[in-house]
Order: structure tokens, then sequence, then C-alpha cells
């Protein structure tokens, strides 16, 4: 870590609240019992806590498989292979994602995309775009049974077997999952080339500094040596995740609980890592911090007395400066983070997750669960059980995509909402491009927070938030039919086939929406199938 590396706050009227939070920390020993994993820093019960720590060791023990990392990424460009497509969902997919887009490809490392959508339009972009001979396939999953992953595995490993015949399809593809999953006797099966065991007390979105994250760094050519030792010179700075999380914490107790950041274009996609992270951790029996990542720059009129910001400059990169000078001056807290050079990012992933288990405790919320994840998953379930007995999944209840059925929802805004647009849709840039419009647009009315994620990847991510914190949120479900489905195989190897990708995707938005509601959250759905930025944008008209 740099000696350049620096935090800053100005939190005016603020500043009290959180300074006491901080003497309350020092007089119960917080930091020091969170370093010794004392489970009753969160709660008394040690399930699902005790086995959820091992993160606070990974820049150390990591450390020791630095060679054997830098090894395998040399072989595996020795045996011919150009490029990697990661096949994950949330923790196992963000952290691969974050160092492709900020450390890849250098001059000596392979191009990565990852995959974690289930739409067919996805699926079959990736499937052109891929040379099965030259792709190096990492199926990652803690658990080994996630179902995202494994409908991406039976589809690839048919694409390969096709190209390079069965007999050689398995040595194009890499394990990485917990000692004992069902995915270690799936690679055994197959002949995969490698399966990293990685350390089963680490959750999924604590992982970045695990297999899940370093695997995928040695492979895009990222120094992981200087990752870790930057992550081990933050364990001196405790202090500074300390006050963070007593920052997003306090704050969250009095409505600030929408924790915007403002980050140089190299590092957007640590936005996307720390949504998960934070909207996971303390999204949660009734409350709940909201990052906004990604959200296109405003006036500081435009926004709301919810904001708490966060700044990240790399080097003379300080985005926003301006705007953020005029929001200090209009009383909103901001915090300054300050990088020499993108390695200090090891220590900020250490950094936020302490941070993140401080204002957990602060917030008295156990950080390291998920309990309300499960409920779109079994909802979705029961969409694909209909499907399998009927051969139809049940249609799906939409509203007009016009602007006025959008304005008579948005009624419902009040002091503190936040409005969620979730696309279940063929991401693209122009898709993207009109959701940004969309969310400026939104932010710009009613000057209220407004989030974007592509389905099912934020099921993994902030659905927990969705459906565990105040209900503050309203929710713009975009759905739409891919011009081509993509069967997903039965079995790896196998062309039968029960049920395409796109009756997935659709069974997870209606799942998704089912618990949304069941929770008592606003929810309208539009479906686009046609043209899906021309409807989104038609919104606005």
């Amino acid at each position: 870590m740099s000696n350049q590396v620096y935090v800053r706050t100005n939190l005016g009227q603020y500043h009290t609240a959180v300074v006491d939070a901080l003497t309350q920390l020092k007089n119960n020993n917080i930091m020091r019992r969170i370093w010794d994993k004392d489970h009753t820093v969160w709660r008394e019960d040690p399930t699902e806590i005790s086995n959820r720590l091992g993160w606070l060791d990974s820049p150390t023990a990591m450390l020791k498989e630095v060679d054997d990392l830098t090894t395998f990424a040399a072989e595996i460009k020795k045996a011919g292979f150009t490029d990697v497509l990661l096949l994950g969902m949330g923790g196992s997919s963000l952290a691969p994602e974050l160092f492709s887009f900020v450390f890849g490809p250098q001059s000596d490392g392979l191009n990565l995309s990852v995959l974690d959508s289930t739409d067919p339009g996805a699926v079959a972009a990736l499937t052109e775009l891929i040379d099965p001979a030259k792709t190096l396939f990492i199926v990652a999953t803690k658990s080994g049974g996630t179902a995202e992953t494994h409908s991406f595995f039976k589809h690839f490993y048919n694409v390969t077997a096709a190209a390079l015949g069965a007999d050689k399809a398995g040595q194009q593809f890499v394990a990485i999952t917990d000692p004992g999953s069902k995915l270690v006797t799936l690679a055994e099966k197959y002949g995969f080339r490698r399966t990293f065991i990685n350390d089963p007390n680490i959750g999924g979105r604590y992982s970045v500094l695990s297999h899940f994250g370093l695997v995928p760094a040695a492979l895009v050519g990222a120094d992981v040596r200087r990752l870790l030792e930057s992550a081990q010179a933050m364990q001196s700075r405790a202090e500074w995740a300390a006050e963070i999380g007593a920052i997003m914490g306090e704050l969250a107790k009095v409505g600030r609980d929408k924790l915007t950041f403002f980050l140089p274009d190299a590092l957007q996609s640590f936005g996307d890592w720390s949504e998960q992270l934070i909207a996971e951790s303390v999204g949660k029996e009734g409350h709940g911090i909201l990052p906004v990542v990604r959200e296109p720059y405003g006036t500081a009129e435009v926004y709301g007395h919810d904001r708490l910001f966060v700044q990240f400059k790399l080097g003379n990169d300080a985005p926003a400066a301006d705007l953020l000078t005029k929001l200090e001056a209009a009383g909103h807290p901001v915090v300054q983070v300050a990088l020499s050079d993108r390695y200090d990012l090891g220590g900020q992933f250490l950094l936020w997750e302490l941070a993140t288990a401080v204002a957990g405790h602060l917030l008295d919320i156990q950080p390291f669960d998920q309990p309300n994840v499960e409920e779109a998953k079994i909802a979705a379930r029961k969409m694909i059980t209909l499907y399998e007995e009927s051969g139809a999944i049940p249609p799906a209840e939409t509203s007009p995509a016009t602007p006025a059925e959008l304005q008579k929802f948005l009624a419902q805004v009040t002091t503190g909402s936040y409005i969620a647009l979730q696309a279940y849709v063929t991401p693209t840039a122009e898709t993207t491009a009109a959701l940004h419009s969309l969310q400026t647009y939104l932010r710009d009315t009613t000057h209220t927070a407004v989030t974007i994620g592509y389905g099912p990847r934020f099921l993994h991510s902030t659905g927990q938030l969705h459906k565990g914190d105040a209900g503050n949120g309203l929710f713009i479900q975009f759905v739409a039919d891919a011009p081509q489905d993509v069967p997903i195989p039965d079995e790896a190897g196998s062309d039968a086939s029960a049920m395409p990708f796109g009756v997935l995707i659709r069974a997870q938005a209606l799942g998704d929406g089912q618990a949304l509601q069941e929770a008592g959250r606003p929810l309208i759905r539009f479906d686009l199938t046609g043209d899906v930025p021309g409807g989104i944008r038609a919104l606005m008209q």
C-alpha cells in the first residue's frame, strides 16, 4: 500500500455522532475482537459467523499461493489459451470482472470475460464471440450447486465438445469451489484441467482476495503479490475501516443511507464489487445501506438529504471534484479516499470488508448471511416446476410501457425512497445507455436515488437488500423475450434439453417480482419485447 493512500472526511453536523460511535467501538474493543474472530461482535449464536471470517486471513494465506498462481497462469498461456470466460454469479463473478476491467489484459495476460446473465441473448453473444480451442472456462461457485453456473457449464461444455471432441473438452475447464462440493465431483467426472479448492470459511462477497478473485487476476496479468501486500499493509490502518464503518452505520441510522460512489473511470467496477458487499451484508432485518454506483453526475440540487458521498481519487483523477465541493457546501457528508495506483485496491478490499462488518455491528445486523435471497429462488423454482408440468410458464402481469403508467407508479415516492431499475433483458451497450438516461431522468425529477441492475445478476447482490431493508424501494422491472432462445442441456455432453435459458430468466423475473410483492414492495413490470432500448426511452417522453 502506497504512503500516498489516505482517507479524508467532512461530516458536518454528523461529526459528533461518528466520534461517539468510534469511542464506543474503542471502549468495546471491537476492532481487536473482529481480528480475533469473535462472533459475539454481531450475535451470541455463532451460526454463519464463525465459519465466515476466513477473509481476515486471506492476505497472509494467499501470499503462500502466489507462486502456484503465477505458474498456473504461465502454463495456460504456454498451452495456447488467449481468452478466459468465467462462469459464475455474485461473489464468484464480480471480483473477476473487476480484475478484468482494472488490470487486464496486461501485455502478457489473457482477455477475461464474465457470464453472469441467464438471458439467452447474452449466452448466444458470448458463444458466438469465443473460440473454444483458445478459451479457458472457469466454473466458479462456492456451494458447487449454483443453478445458473451449472447451466452455463453444460452449455459451454457441449459447445467445446462439438468443436474439439469430448475427449479434449474437459481440459478447457477449471473449477474454483469449496472442498467437497458438487463441483469437485463434476470436475473429476469431466476431466477438468484443474480444480482450485478455496477456504470454505469465506463467504462469496468477501472472497475477492481468495482463489475466487486471484486465479482470474493472475490470468489477466495482474501482480497478485502486490495486491496482497497492499491488503497486508492495510491491516495496520484498521482505524480507517473503523471510521468508515462508523460513518456508514451512524449516518444510516439518521436516514443518510444512500451511499453514493464517485469513482474514476478506471475504477468503476470497484463500485459493482462494493455494491454487493455492502447491500447484501447490511440490507436485512429492516435496515439497509444502499450503494449507488455508476449514477451519472447531476447538479447539487437534485440530490436528496439521504445521501452519503464517497469519492475515490486515483493519482490526479478526482471525479466530479467541483460537484463534490458544492455538495459539501450544501451540508452533505463526504468521504474522500485517495489511491496512488491501481494496486492500492488490494488494501481497499480489506478496508471496505472491515468497514462493512463494523457498520453491521453498529446497526445490530449479522453481516454474513443472506436470509432473503432464497425467497426469490424458491418462487422461481415453483415457476420452473409449473413449466415442467404444463410446458408453459405463467403469464406475467405487465403494465403498458407509457409515461403515464410510469408517472402513476412514481406517485408513491416519498422522503427516503429509492427506485430500482431491474432489467431482465439482454445486456447491451445501447440498453445500458437507455437505462442510464432513465436513471438520470428519474433522479432529476424525483430527487430520489436510482439504481440499475441486470437480472438475475443483481439477485446475488442487491436482491437481499431489496427484500430485507425497511421497504423504501420502488421497483421497475423490465422483461423481454430474446429473438432466439438457447437450450440448457439436461446434462453436459447430452443434446437433450427440458428447458431453455429464456424460460429460466423469465422464471427468475417472475419469482423476484413475487418475492418483492410478498414483502410489500411496490412493483411495476414493463414488457419491452421487440425494442428494449426504444421502450425504455419512450417512458421519458
